[in-house]
């Protein structure tokens, strides 16, 4: 048996899907417009750039030959500084693993003192450390139960008065139907 409220919604549902078809279809035709103006912009758009090429292409043509002798120009050049770095990077390099191998050994000495200074301090530190943290979680322990026994607690408290709520309504529910039926 269909209920009036159901038969309210269904109505309901029936009227908000036609508002949302005609909405729909207000914003496909929009669309469709705006799509139409940007083809069209597009189609200008592609002929501006095709005379843009041409004029690009006339020009090209004419500073070719002036580019050419600039490249060559810039060719020599890259060649000579090319051969002047070199020389330069040469002797930068060799000076460098000079200075690598003097840090290496300087490196060396100094891994070996902190290694030295580590392993005798590292033994208290990490003992200090282990219990700090064993009584850093025990701590967080403690509050973590206490907050899950609140929880419990809060829960059951609902629970409770929906029960409690549920019982009532069902109550009134069935004074309801007996009137009805009467």
């Amino acid at each position: 048996m269909v209920s009036p409220k159901d038969r309210q919604r269904k109505e309901d549902l029936d009227t908000f899907k036609e508002e949302v078809i005609q909405q729909f279809h207000i914003i496909s035709e929009n669309v469709i417009d705006q799509v139409k103006q940007i083809a069209e912009g597009v189609r200008n758009v592609d002929e501006k750039l095709e005379r843009f090429r041409k004029d690009i292409r006339a020009d090209v043509a004419e500073n070719h030959a002036d580019l050419s002798l600039a490249i060559k120009r810039v060719d020599e050049k890259i060649d000579r500084i090319r051969q002047e770095l070199k020389a330069e990077i040469e002797g930068d390099r060799t000076e460098l693993r000079s200075e690598i191998r003097e840090l290496r050994t300087e490196l060396k000495e100094e891994i070996q003192g902190v290694c030295t200074e580590l392993k005798e301090g590292l033994g208290d530190r990490l003992d200090k450390t282990r219990t700090d943290l064993k009584a850093e979680i025990q701590e967080t322990r403690q509050e973590i139960l206490a907050a899950i026994k609140f929880s419990y607690a809060e829960l059951d408290r609902r629970l409770t008065t929906l029960e409690n709520a549920f019982i009532e309504l069902k109550h009134r529910v069935d004074k309801i139907e007996g009137r009805s039926i009467s």
